[in-house]
Order: C-alpha cells, then structure tokens, then sequence
C-alpha cells in the first residue's frame, strides 16, 4: 500500500524545506513519458515505490490492456487488468463459501544454480537462496469432510512467496488432465460430483454420471489410465510426484523465452497403497495422509522434492509427436531429460489450519517477471476462474490481505476499500496517474512485469486444433510402460469402476474406447464385467500409433523407495516377548530412518519376558495393518493363542498378507497364521524372527516395500 511519507518539495519562491508541512497535498509539474496512443506513463524514481499487483508483482503499463495488435482484441491472460478491474467490481460485494478438503503445510524452497541463462524470476538467481513457500495438497471430488484414500487425483500446490511477488505453482499429482478445453470444466466437475438428485456417491467417480461424461469425451483416456492406477491412491503426500500439468514459459533478461514444464520429485521414492487396502484405511484413519504428514514433519522428518523442469525449445515443439499445449499430453522424461534445479522442504505446521490451509488462496495466474503463459487452452481458462473462485471462497476481494495470501515483499497499488480492507493507501491519493508529488506514491517501472511478445494472429473461431486430435496413443503408452502388476491393478479398478455404473451401453461404450488403447486391457476389462459381445472399437479421430516406446518414469514400482525411510512398521506384541528382540526391531527402525508402532491386545502395554514394561500407541481393534508399510509379530505362546481368538488380529495378519507386505514373526505366531488362513502359503516376505541379529536383516527386506509375487496367491486389488 501506498506509504503516509510525503516527498518533501524543493526550494521554490523563496520557501524553504521547512516550510513544507509534512503530510500536506501540493501539485506539482511531474516529469511523464507519452506512449504512443498519447497516455501518460508516470515512471517510479527514487522518491517512488514500485507499482505492483496484489500478489507483489511488479507493473510495467499500467495504462494498456494486453491486446493482440494495436487495434485487436484484449487478451484474456491478462492477469493485471483482471485483477485490478475485478478488485473494483467487487469493493462493495462480501461473499464467501469452504473449499474442498486439503492439507498444507510451511517451507522453503532452496536454489540449486542460477538459471539466469533461462529465466529473470529473481528466485532462480542465486544459488543456496532459500525462499518461503506454503503447500496445499489436496483431493478433487470429495467434499471437506470425506476421505483421505478417495481414488481421486491429488491437487499439489505451492505458494512460493518471492522477493518479486507470488508465483503459484498449481498442480496436480498426475501431470495430465481430463479435459482440452476450461470451457468443459464445469461438465467433468458436475459429472465427478454427486449425482444432483440423491446427492451420492461421495468422493467416488464410480457412478453412471462419470463413466457417461468419460466415454463421450474420449480425450479423456489418457488420464483415466493414471486415475485407474496406483497412482490416484498414494500411500501419502510424502511418496507422490507432483506437476505443473501445463507448458509456461521462462522468458530471460533479454526476453528470450523457453518453454518449460514443472516436476516435483519426492526424494523418498515413489508408494501407493492396494485399493482394498485403501478402503479399509479409510474405515480405520479417514485422515491418514493428513495424520501422516503433520507426524512428519511434528517429529523432524521433514518432507521433501526436488523441483524438476523439462526445457523445451522450438525445434522440439517442431518435430514433437504432441501438441505441447495440449493438457492431455506428456513430454517423455527419456524425450527431454529432467533437470533438477531446487529442493522444497516443508518443515513447519501450520498455527490454525483455518487460518492457513483453509484460507490459502492459489491462482494459476499469479506470476512473476521471468515467468509467462503458454497459449494452453485450459490453462488460459484456469487463469480467468481461479481469481472468481477465491472471491466465493473469501469473501471479499481482499483476500491477499490474509496473512497466508500476503506476498511477503513490498505492495503498492491504489486497490482499496471492499470487505475486509486492512491495509487501504494512506495520503489524498487513490489514483495514477496524478500530479500530487506526494512521496513514494507507486509508480510504473521498466522492470515490471513484461508479458511475453509472442505474435499472434488468425480468426475468430471456436475449433480444437488438429494437433490436438490424438487420445488414445499417450494412453497406450502409460499402460505399456506400468510392470505386469501395475497393470493388473488398472483393470482391476476399471472393473470395480465400471461394476458400479446401472446402465450397460456406459460399460460397453467405455470398453469401446479401452479397445483403442490395448486390446488386451479392453478384453480383461470386457471379461470382469462379463460383457455379453465385445463392442466395436470408439471411432477414432486419429488411428492410435504403436511406435511409442514405453517410459520407465511413468511406473510407480519402477521408482520406488531405496530405502524402509520414512515408512511405518507395525509392531503386534503380547506379554512374554523376548525383549532382546523387540529392542533390537526397534534399533534397525530407527537406524533406517523409519518409525514404527506397538500395537497390543490392550492400550494399557504389555510385560516382557524379563518382566520389561512395553507400552503400547494402538489397541489391536484400533491399529489394524493397513496403517502400516510392514509388520513384524512379537508373541509369545501364550500370547499368540490369546490374540487367536480376536478376530481384528487374524485381521491384522490376513490383510497384512492380502496386501503382499513383509511380514516378520517368531515362531509362536504360527498359531495366529493358521487361524488367519495364510499358514499354507507363508512365503519368503514371511521373515522368520528367533534372535536379536535377525531384526536388521528383516527391515532391509522391506526396503521393497511389498512382496508383489504374492499376488498369484492372493487378491490384493
């Protein structure tokens, strides 16, 4: 906001400084710049602050609407007029409603190497800098209240809170979306939410109202492949990639501009949950990922990405098989390498998750100088609906007045009054250009922000261009890069999806599409459902081509964890237990960087073999196995014929093995196994536990997380 502090004025007809009172409103003769349409450009000096937008970013016109040509049409992307014109039409109008469910947390962000050569956003400039950033993780069907384990795609945005203003990273787990188009927005969200009429189902997408929407659009099946896959349910936000999903630009100091897109990559590997398992944990922790992050970062183990960008420059967009504009497409990794260029690190909780994570307000459209759109469609639809969206939300155009929203650099506009102005301009002035000579009153500056000059040209149409008409050959390519159990995962959910849908023509309509994409996965899908004919492939708008090669990046289990750090191990002890053992489970925990719980017949704890007092964090009808990445079985004799007779611990033992985990045991718990029903089958994740030397060996087993071999066995899907 424009400062109180008013420029003093020169000697003029004899007066001195000191006849000037401060604070008094004298005109003056101000030296200005005429553009070339004959407006006043009045230029920031040393006496004034630096014009900028609400989220920081410096303005370089303040007189001009981006248009195409000096006689077109105002370009929708500009995001500095919109914001300042909808502040106005919006002074006098408070309204606010809740978000959907989410969950963030503070940071920082730290910068590997200049990237200068690429970009003027000031936070690539220094190496070791560290910049404040918030991050929202979110889910996208459900409402507030559902829960964390919904098969739905993860929202992953990042506030970074720059010393030129806010930029916003707003993205997603998967780095494609449903749709080409913002204008078809509204459909997917209305045909993804409850059904109108009965208001179910809740944060599920297996409903007629989805899979109709789904097989009418069939740009959409490249992202139904991630969404069917693991994927969609994460094990948690600490094991999950994130995307900017959209083509920006970095524009250099000399305005050279390169198209960019964003990656987060999780330094702890990539980890999904089975989709049973995930059912159940959503009946045992509705708010697991929740619970999981603010354990983490609660006990020091602080979360953490590498921040990735793709560099992508003419001849590639050239000789590319895609349209980079198109939100439904990737770029390869094996195509265009990853360079990785910053590490975020979220290492602090929030204060009030009202204040902070509910109130947290995101926009595609808020940018910084060194940072431009693409002309991606559905991005240019995000930029008009995000700044709408937070005035429903909030309440009042003043919502970057909220302590979460505040860009942490100097603002200073004449933006004032509406709902909740805390900070209006101080002094007479409440506009520019004007002739007041009051000190630091913000101006223009050259270093503002400057949108890319890209030449544009054409009519007036409403068309899909035809680079965009490919649907099916990126999901191909997703579906043959996923190892054999990945892929069986996928026809499993499109099966449990599609088995919920009332009207058989959807079911069939969306195999016709699958045909197009593998016939393999269709005819697996075709039989679960037990289709009564196979339907004729969808028409295609373009044949779907075979000659992509499949992309290890794209596969979960390909990127998985080196490590057993960060997971959890669930510890079932009883009364008896050799306590040299459970100590020595507890050291290799530690040592590997993971945590674990006891779990016990009673919350109260148990007494060792040498009369050791064990207390226990879960009751064993209130820690079921589901919540953890391994298991190991500490009983007694006694112990183990007690707790096989409690149908939770059989439970506990059978899903445990249901869901291919490692599972570590002394020899009492033989008993536990053959009530559970898994004695004949025990295999090599089964780890048997006699001694302290074998507690080590057991926690370097589950560094592979899952014994997936075990699915010829068992379903786990």
């Amino acid at each position: 906001m424009a400062k109180n502090s008013h420029q003093k004025m020169a000697k003029d007809n004899g007066k001195s400084d000191s006849a000037t009172k401060k604070g008094s409103a004298q005109f003056v003769d101000q030296q200005v710049s005429v553009g070339n349409g004959g407006e006043t450009h009045q230029q920031a000096d040393a006496n004034n602050s630096v014009l900028t937008t609400q989220q920081g970013t410096p303005v370089s016109d303040d007189q001009n609407s981006l248009r195409i040509g000096n006689r077109g049409p105002t370009i929708m992307e500009d995001f500095h007029f919109r914001e300042k014109i909808f502040h106005f039409d919006h002074e006098r109008i408070p309204e606010r409603v809740v978000h959907a469910r989410g969950y963030g947390a503070h940071g920082y962000f730290e910068t590997y190497k200049p990237l200068s050569d690429i970009t003027s956003a000031d936070i690539f400039q220094r190496a070791g800098e560290q910049t404040p950033v918030f991050v929202r993780f979110s889910t996208v069907a459900g409402n507030k209240g559902s829960a964390d384990l919904a098969r739905d795609v993860r929202g992953f945005a990042v506030k970074f809170y720059t010393k030129q203003g806010n930029w916003d990273l707003v993205g997603n787990n998967i780095p494609v979306f449903f749709i080409q188009d913002a204008i078809k927005f509204p459909d997917l969200i209305h045909a993804a939410k409850p059904e109108p009429d009965r208001e179910f189902p809740q944060a599920q997408t297996a409903h007629d109202n989805f899979w109709d929407f789904i097989s009418l659009m069939p740009e959409s099946f490249h992202m139904v492949m991630w969404t069917m896959s693991d994927r969609a349910i994460p094990r948690s936000f600490r094991f999950m990639e994130g995307f900017g999903v959209h083509t920006f630009r970095f524009v250099n100091a000399s305005g050279k501009s390169t198209f960019v897109k964003f990656h987060w990559k999780p330094l702890l590997g990539l980890q999904s949950v089975a989709w049973n398992e995930a059912v159940k944990i959503n009946g045992a922790d509705p708010d697991f990922h929740r619970r999981d992050l603010w354990k983490a970062i609660e006990s020091g183990d602080f979360p953490e990405w590498e921040l990735g960008v793709q560099l992508i420059d003419e001849e590639f967009v050239a000789k590319f098989a895609f349209d980079i504009l198109d939100a439904t497409k990737l770029i390869p990794e094996e195509e265009i390498p990853i360079q990785r260029v910053g590490k975020l690190v979220l290492n602090q909780l929030v204060d009030n998750f009202f204040a902070e994570t509910e109130q947290v307000a995101f926009g595609t459209n808020n940018i910084v100088p060194g940072i431009d759109f693409s002309n991606d469609p559905l991005l240019q639809g995000r930029n008009f609906s995000y700044l709408d969206t937070q005035l429903k939300r909030l309440g009042s155009p003043n919502f970057t007045h909220i302590p979460i929203n505040a860009p942490k650099c100097p603002v200073h506009h004449f933006q004032q009054d509406g709902h909740m102005a805390m900070m209006n301009p101080k002094g007479p002035t409440n506009f520019e250009p004007n002739s007041r000579g009051i000190q630091d009153d913000p101006r223009e500056s050259p270093e503002g922000f400057h949108s890319y000059p890209a030449q544009e040209s054409g009519e007036k149409l409403r068309v899909r261009s035809e680079s965009f008409a490919d649907h099916y050959s990126q999901a191909r390519q997703f579906y043959i890069s996923q190892t054999p159990t990945e892929q069986n995962h996928i026809v499993s959910a499109l099966i449990f999806e599609l088995s919920k849908v009332e009207t058989p023509a959807i079911r069939s309509r969306v195999v016709s599409h699958l045909l197009n994409i593998h016939n393999d996965l269709a005819q697996q899908v075709a039989d679960g459902l037990r289709l009564k004919a196979m339907p004729a492939p969808a028409k295609a708008a373009k044949p779907t081509r075979t000659d992509l090669k499949a992309s290890d990046a794209l596969s979960i289990l390909k990127n998985g964890p080196k490590s057993f750090k960060g997971r959890k191990l669930g510890i079932l002890v009883s009364d008896g237990i050799d306590i040299k053992l459970f100590n020595a489970l507890v050291q290799a925990v530690k040592d590997e960087g993971a945590t674990y719980e006891v779990i016990a017949p009673m919350i109260g704890g148990v007494k060792a073999s040498d009369s050791t007092w064990i207390d226990a964090m879960q009751k064993i009808n209130g820690g079921p196995s589901v919540l953890y990445d391994a298991v190991a079985l500490l009983l007694s004799e006694d112990g183990a014929k007690l707790l096989s007779q409690e149908s939770t611990a059989r439970d506990f033992v059978a899903d445990a093995f249901a869901h291919c985990k490692f599972i570590g045991y002394t020899q009492p718990a033989a008993a536990l196994f053959d009530k559970a029903g898994v004695s004949q089958s025990l295999d090599d994740a089964c780890i048997a536990l006699a001694k302290a030397a074998d507690a080590a060996n057991f926690i370097k087993a589950c560094r592979a997380l899952r014994f997936w071999e075990r699915e010829s066995k068992v379903s786990v899907v």
